[in-house]
């Protein structure tokens, strides 16, 4: 029987007619160093002619559970609704299916010790939509979402499966997209991806505020200066990029980052040295940015 073992991890990408995407992302975070035991693509029923092309495209890269000269196998999670395999997304009970699909192979993935790597780039949109919103009730920090972008000259050689690898050369990338995983700051969260969409936003967005009152209380503590800074941590900005779009050295950005970081620990009354980076800057302040930008605070 096949074996993974704990270095390994496994690759969930949603599946359209563009198979290539798969493949660039896998290729990637093979050269990243990463190795990659499964393959699972999300799709829609292979009654649509180009899915079903696709998945045969992909099937030809993967034979005999080989990807590359590497043991890697190709498997298959179609979107159902009561048992019958969904050919599009068209009504909210198509929306409520696919979420199910879809929390319950990364809630199997993740009973068995999986990292995750999530390529949502493939598919209909809001495959990807919901694809995040149960990644941040059943994920940790040790799993990745990743978006690729791939340059309009290449994009139009490599369409449907034309060319499935790139070279450096191409510019294709694989961009790292934010994920909060809340239910690794709250266990209990994870319950909640059983329930209807409308409850889980419901109720993330009750627990999302429950901070609020420490964000305020950070909030009026710092100088406008450092409220700048702190809002383009929530916006999702990186150290560098806050320098870059607040036109301040990315010494200056280090030392607001610090004074905002010991704000949040005596907020959150949390040991000495946590938090430690601007992360926890974004998944506790970006909720309530946009809540005080829609009061108009």
């Amino acid at each position: 029987m096949y074996q993974t073992n704990n270095s390994c991890a496994t690759l969930v990408a949603t599946l359209g007619g563009q198979p290539q995407v798969v493949t660039f992302a896998l290729d990637a975070l093979l050269a990243q160093g990463e190795i990659i035991s499964d393959v699972y693509l999300v799709h829609l029923s292979l009654d649509n002619p180009r899915t079903r092309q696709a998945l045969q495209r992909l099937q030809q890269e993967f034979l005999n559970d080989m990807y590359a000269g590497r043991r890697c196998r190709l498997r298959r999670a179609p979107l159902r609704a009561n048992g019958v395999e969904l050919t599009d997304i068209r009504t909210a009970a198509d929306a409520e299916a696919t979420w199910q699909c879809i929390r319950d192979l990364i809630a199997d993935l993740k009973r068995d010790g999986r990292r995750l790597h999530l390529c949502l780039s493939g598919g209909r949109r809001l495959m990807a939509l919901l694809a995040m919103s149960a990644a941040a009730l059943l994920c940790d920090h040790q799993d990745r979402i990743w978006h690729m972008y791939t340059p309009e000259a290449t994009l139009q050689r490599v369409k449907d499966g034309a060319q499935m690898h790139v070279t450096p050369a191409d510019g294709v990338q694989l961009i790292q997209a934010p994920l909060a995983p809340w239910s690794a700051y709250f266990p209990a969260l994870r319950s909640l991806a059983y329930l209807p969409m409308p409850a889980v936003y419901e109720q993330l967005r009750r627990v999302a505020a429950m901070d609020d009152p420490r964000c305020r209380q950070v909030w009026e503590r710092l100088s406008p200066r450092q409220r700048e800074v702190l809002r383009a941590f929530a916006q999702g900005l990186r150290p560098d990029q806050v320098a870059d779009t607040l036109s301040i050295a990315l010494s200056t950005v280090n030392s607001h980052k610090t004074v905002i970081l010991a704000e949040c620990r005596n907020a959150w009354e949390l040991p000495d040295g946590e938090p430690r980076d601007y992360r926890f800057i974004r998944e506790r302040f970006a909720g309530f940015i946009e809540r005080s930008v829609a009061e108009g605070g």
